[in-house]
């Protein structure tokens, strides 16, 4: 079985020819284009392409990697809205998703984000190297016995419970189905009761129409003043707008943003030596309380293992024929 591999990165590269070594009846060529409708064609004489969050899977790609034969399509990630799955159905393409590499390693993320936004570590660093050992502006609160609201409680939402559990928070949650392995030490309650009780709020939910900007000015409204709101999931679950609009209203402490709604062409990209075409961005960062990473929640060792072991199972049960809880559809 032969692999296009899309957007690759070294680390990418090198976790997934170490696991490869298990996986002898497949074979990987790597490719540093993204997948996109100019890239699909690269797809022809390949059995699969592998595909990351970042790649444009619509429907011209789509229909591409058709013409050419494909007809199975491995995302190394959770999620998959960048995918046109209509498209997909009709043609008969399997598309296999690695639902679970490692929870902790995006929830750590999202704690480490809350704690360097409320605590300004950011500007603390810049403020050292320049010699400046003042501490005005670096002010933050004690998590400890504060309020922790967590939107979704999946597997990751899961792990920041407990992360928040062991801060020393009250940990409630928010989510349509509730998990319970959380129900000893976690309180779930309606949108609006979070939303007004949280100092730390973290989203841990995917993107669908009913999340779909689920953090806008409305809600914004409805928090705590003084919040630190982080989001390390998808970008499009804040409206960007909005959320400018609350920092502005000095209703955070803090921000932590792994994800945003512009950050496409940005993706583990150095655009050092280019002047960004959008200023969304900028904007955010001009802000004292705003940390921005570049989508890295998941990039542990431990989880692009998992990640590399997971796609090529993937790949391993199309090829026998055999049904996957992987399966996207």
């Amino acid at each position: 079985m032969k692999i296009l591999f899309y957007d690759t990165k070294s680390y990418d590269r090198e976790s997934f020819q170490n696991t490869l070594k298990k996986f002898p009846g497949i074979e990987i060529e790597y490719t540093k284009s993204d997948l996109d409708a100019r890239t699909a064609a690269l797809a022809a004489g390949f059995d699969a392409v592998c595909a990351f969050v970042s790649s444009d899977l619509g429907t011209q790609t789509v229909e591409i990697l058709h013409q050419n034969g494909i007809r199975l399509i491995l995302m190394r990630c959770a999620g998959f809205n960048n995918v046109d799955l209509d498209t997909v159905k009709k043609h008969g393409i399997r598309i296999m998703r690695v639902p679970g590499y490692s929870p902790e390693a995006v929830a750590e993320h999202a704690m480490a984000l809350a704690l360097a936004a409320n605590r300004r570590l950011h500007k603390a660093y810049n403020k050292v190297r320049e010699n400046d050992f003042s501490l005005s502006g670096l002010m933050g609160f004690n998590f400890y016995e504060k309020t922790a609201g967590i939107i979704g409680t999946g597997k990751i939402g899961a792990a920041m419970c407990r992360i928040c559990r062991g801060f020393g928070m009250k940990v409630l949650a928010y989510d349509v189905y509730e998990n319970p392995d959380l129900k000893e030490f976690v309180e779930y309650v309606t949108l609006e009761k979070l939303l007004a009780d949280s100092d730390v709020i973290s989203l841990h939910c995917p993107l669908m129409d009913s999340t779909y900007h689920i953090i806008n000015i409305d809600t914004i409204r409805r928090m705590k003043d003084g919040v630190v709101l982080v989001n390390t999931s998808r970008g499009a679950l804040v409206k960007t707008d909005d959320l400018i609009e609350g920092i502005r209203m000095h209703k955070f402490a803090g921000v932590g943003l792994d994800v945003y709604e512009e950050e496409t062409n940005n993706v583990f990209e150095d655009r050092s030596d280019e002047i960004l075409e959008h200023s969304t961005t900028a904007r955010l960062l001009s802000f004292p309380n705003v940390m921005i990473t570049s989508h890295q929640g998941f990039f542990t060792r431990e989880a692009l293992s998992a990640i590399a072991e997971t796609t090529l199972q993937n790949a391993l049960d199309y090829q026998n024929g055999k049904e996957s809880t992987n399966d996207v559809i």
